[in-house]
């Protein structure tokens, strides 16, 4: 099943030939793989570097390490979390521009709403409809429900992430919206006619997503994706 580890990178060859074992299938999710013992002779390496080998999978999600007579290394469902946990670090640490989150965001945030016209049932609109109330209510509050605001607003784009059925987006947009307001709690200021400006995307981004013109829905996602990113970059040093 393995081979000898390349001697000048050993750690990194062990984990790569483990991990393409199990993404390939070769190793099935539930059964566990070879023992310690057997893996540092396939491997030809030591003990300590199998074991160090095994806690960066476990770390990836891709076994789990169970103790006992009946223990060892199992392999795991690939979770979609683990998927964004990088890009979650990225974020919380601020390490990423303002223009960086911008392209992606547009990016992302336009194709999402694409295929959200595309897909969406009658069943769905509701709950859309919903989040968009939730939106105009606060906006009649004012500034004192900006935080709801808020809220809705990250909760309409995930909603038609889900609508949009693809688990990679809900997981990505989940971290950048679970993070997001870091960047606008330093960068954006808060008015009023923000507020309803925005508002007023999310009604045209719902009357296309019902009419399922997924064109239309997607430039209205990434335009109102860009006014949001081009408030904040007015304020760089806020």
């Amino acid at each position: 099943m393995f081979q000898v580890a390349k001697q000048n990178r050993v750690f990194q060859d062990v984990i790569s030939q483990i991990e393409e074992a199990i993404l390939s299938g070769e190793i099935k999710v539930g059964e566990k793989l070879p023992a310690e013992r057997q893996l540092k002779d396939m491997f030809e390496t030591s003990r300590g570097t199998i074991r160090e080998a095994l806690r960066v999978l476990e770390q990836k999600g891709l076994i789990s390490i169970k103790t006992g007579t009946n223990g060892g290394a199992i392999v795991e469902n690939v979770k979609t979390e683990k998927v964004s946990e990088s890009l979650d670090l990225l974020i919380r640490s601020q390490s990423l521009s303002l223009k960086h989150i911008a392209q992606f965001r547009e990016d992302v945030e336009g194709n999402v709403t694409y295929l959200a016209a595309r897909t969406v049932e009658e069943k769905d609109l509701p709950v859309l409809r919903e989040i968009v109330e939730r939106v105009k209510k606060a906006v009649d509050a004012g500034l004192p429900m900006w935080d709801d605001y808020i809220s809705a607003d990250n909760d309409f784009h995930m909603e038609l992430a889900r609508i949009a059925g693809n688990p990679i987006y809900i997981s990505i947009l989940s971290t950048v919206h679970e993070n997001i307001n870091r960047y606008y709690d330093q960068f954006l200021d808060k008015e009023d006619e923000r507020m309803k400006e925005n508002y007023q995307d999310m009604v045209e981004i719902l009357k296309a997503v019902e009419r399922r013109e997924p064109g239309i829905a997607q430039e209205l996602a990434r335009s109102h994706v860009r006014r949001f990113n081009e408030f904040m970059e007015k304020n760089p040093e806020k």
